[in-house]
């Protein structure tokens, strides 16, 4: 019988090992079984999680598994920017139409539609609303005159700095687990997705 067992660390030699261990017969053997079925069940583990790891990597590049992420995340970032304008006293339509105004300056009213993602209906709607609360004004366009333009009224550009300052804080908080590169790196795939997204489903 060989007397030698290969393990992670090399040759095991019983007799010698057997011989230098300071315990009775009994404790000696139960000693030199326990210690080699923990080194072939370690040895075992090792080889395992290259595998796991293979298939999961598979699994996590999956279409379905990135749109499902992308789904809760966008899911959880909503609920945040919702809680958010919420405590401004403004619906999150109208923070999107005053914001885009804010930043793009005057602007038709169905280019913010599209921009807001509202139909031709429900734009004109969210735009009688804020001009009922004097937020916002139209005038007719200089070259089109089927086209209405809409701007900020001085109360306007009040409420919609502050409101947009507050709203930065609270989003700059929520995004604050990734760094600067992460950020950059997350806007950039997620347009290339979603250009590619928008042209297929044209």
């Amino acid at each position: 019988m060989d007397s030698e067992l290969r393990t992670g660390m090399g040759r095991i030699n019983f007799v010698s090992c057997f011989r230098a261990l300071p315990l009775p017969l009994d404790q000696r053997c139960a000693k030199i079984c326990l210690d080699v079925k923990a080194d072939v069940s370690n040895r075992k583990k090792d080889s395992q999680p290259a595998s796991r790891d293979s298939r999961s990597a598979k699994e996590r590049a999956k279409a379905t598994h990135v749109w499902l992420v992308l789904w809760k995340a966008s899911h959880a970032v909503e609920q945040n920017a919702r809680a958010s304008v919420a405590k401004l006293e403004l619906g999150l339509t109208d923070f999107a139409v005053l914001e885009m105004l804010l930043h793009k300056g005057p602007q038709p009213v169905n280019t913010i539609g599209k921009r807001v993602l509202l139909t031709s209906g429900s734009i004109t709607t969210a735009i009688d609303r804020l001009e009922s609360r004097d937020l916002v004004y139209r005038t007719g366009h200089p070259e089109d005159r089927r086209t209405r333009m809409v701007h900020l009224t001085e109360e306007g550009r009040r409420v919609i700095e502050r409101a947009f300052q507050l709203h930065a804080r609270d989003m700059e908080e929520m995004a604050k687990v990734l760094n600067s590169q992460e950020r950059i790196e997350l806007v950039r795939l997620l347009k290339k997705l979603g250009r590619y997204a928008e042209a297929k489903a044209q």
